[in-house]
């Protein structure tokens, strides 16, 4: 999709301050990032939109979502309360949009409620809309469950089968599905004439996620251990393809950021097994070069390069000028580059290369700029999520 194109889709995301389930629900993190900050990038990695919007009453809230890059729209309290309607909020967002992109046609509705959103499954909503002549569009998630109903005296029935029948295979159902909850797509015409995200012919796109919203503090405890399990961080699998080489800081990456030091001035640090592993199958598999490039000039970066057997380059102030130096020694590229830091003196090296990611608990100035956001902190299972990832990735090519 062209850069014009691209100028005619805007995306909404409502997050009001208030929530009764979970007090503070769209600033509470799951994997590493609040709920407001995961809808705004994923808003932000789907091709066909434009820009990104989040309506809130919530000053800090606005503040989130401008760390990850979204515009803010002020909510009215009359629209932010518990009985408001969602159309309300997205009809008011509506002549904000338009003021600031004219050639407006189609809407993104996300919710911060459903954690899994990616900008793949975004463009995928939209390209079924376009596809199927639709007039609006949502994510759904197929349903195979035997379902009933209660007739007037409270006696069960069957909706998609015949209880008296002989029972059926759950595959041998009519198909059924259910809302995700996550997105919904509208011509912004359509939405604006009715009022109603449902606005005409409807296209289904179903997607791959768990089928959780989050509604309470158990929700938000399983989908944060439902998204480590699975490593999803909002990055497309597509972008793990043509890297060829992993280049990672030392200190927040491969440590937990803290260090000892006893009364000789001697520093000790912590690192991970599992990390180290990892790396081990990543070195072993051959696929990529792998180097260790630090601003930290103790020795014990050498020490645990030396103990992984990948290269290290430290005390390095430089770490863009170093990285193209070693690059042109090894015959790549930034684009076929994965850089994994953690904090500001990172940002350079992330924004030239061609995919970056970060631990869970990097400085938030990196959290907003990272392509992907490994589930875990650094030192604790970062570098090992990286290492399945990318290993899992090789093997189904």
């Amino acid at each position: 999709m062209s850069h014009s194109e691209c100028q005619t889709t805007a995306c909404v995301i409502l997050a009001r301050g208030g929530s009764k389930g979970v007090p503070g629900k769209n600033l509470r993190h799951v994997g590493g990032l609040s709920l407001v900050a995961r809808a705004v990038r994923a808003a932000r990695m789907a091709r066909q939109v434009g820009r990104v919007y989040v309506s809130t009453d919530d000053a800090a809230i606005a503040t989130e979502a401008r760390l990850y890059g979204a515009r803010i729209i002020d909510r009215p309290a009359a629209l932010a309360s518990d009985t408001a309607s969602s159309e309300s909020g997205w009809l008011h967002a509506l002549p904000h949009l338009r003021l600031d992109m004219p050639d407006l046609s189609r809407l993104v509705f996300l919710q911060c409620t459903s954690p899994f959103t990616t900008g793949a499954d975004i463009d995928h909503c939209l390209k079924s809309m376009q596809d199927k002549g639709a007039d609006c569009a949502l994510s759904v998630i197929a349903d195979h469950s035997f379902l009933w109903s209660q007739d007037a005296d409270a006696w069960g029935q069957g909706v998609n089968h015949t209880p008296a029948d002989p029972r059926q295979r759950r595959q041998d159902l009519p198909p059924a599905f259910r809302e995700s909850g996550a997105i919904y797509c509208v011509k912004a015409d359509a939405f604006e004439a009715s009022g109603q995200r449902f606005c005409g012919k409807v296209a289904l796109c179903p997607v791959d996620h768990p089928p959780i919203e989050i509604d309470s503090e158990r929700d938000l405890q399983i989908c944060a251990f439902l998204l480590q399990q699975m490593g999803r961080a909002g990055v497309d699998p597509a972008r793990l393809r043509g890297l060829r080489a992993v280049v990672m800081d030392f200190d927040g990456v491969h440590t937990d950021n803290r260090v000892q030091v006893d009364e000789t001035g001697q520093e000790t640090v912590r690192s991970s097994r599992y990390d180290g592993l990892g790396l081990s199958m990543m070195r072993d598999a051959g696929h990529w070069r792998m180097l260790i490039l630090s601003k930290e000039r103790n020795s014990v970066v050498a020490r645990r390069a030396e103990k992984l057997t990948i290269p290290a380059l430290h005390g390095i102030d430089d770490k863009l000028g170093t990285l193209d130096a070693w690059l042109s020694v090894e015959g790549l590229t930034r684009q076929e580059v994965l850089y994994v830091g953690n904090d500001v003196n990172d940002k350079p090296v992330m924004q030239a290369v061609g995919l970056s990611a970060c631990p869970s608990d990097s400085h938030a100035e990196i959290m907003a700029i990272a392509d992907w956001i490994l589930p875990f902190p650094g030192g604790a299972g970062a570098l090992r999520a990286m290492a399945d990832a990318l290993l899992a990735h090789m093997g189904q090519q």
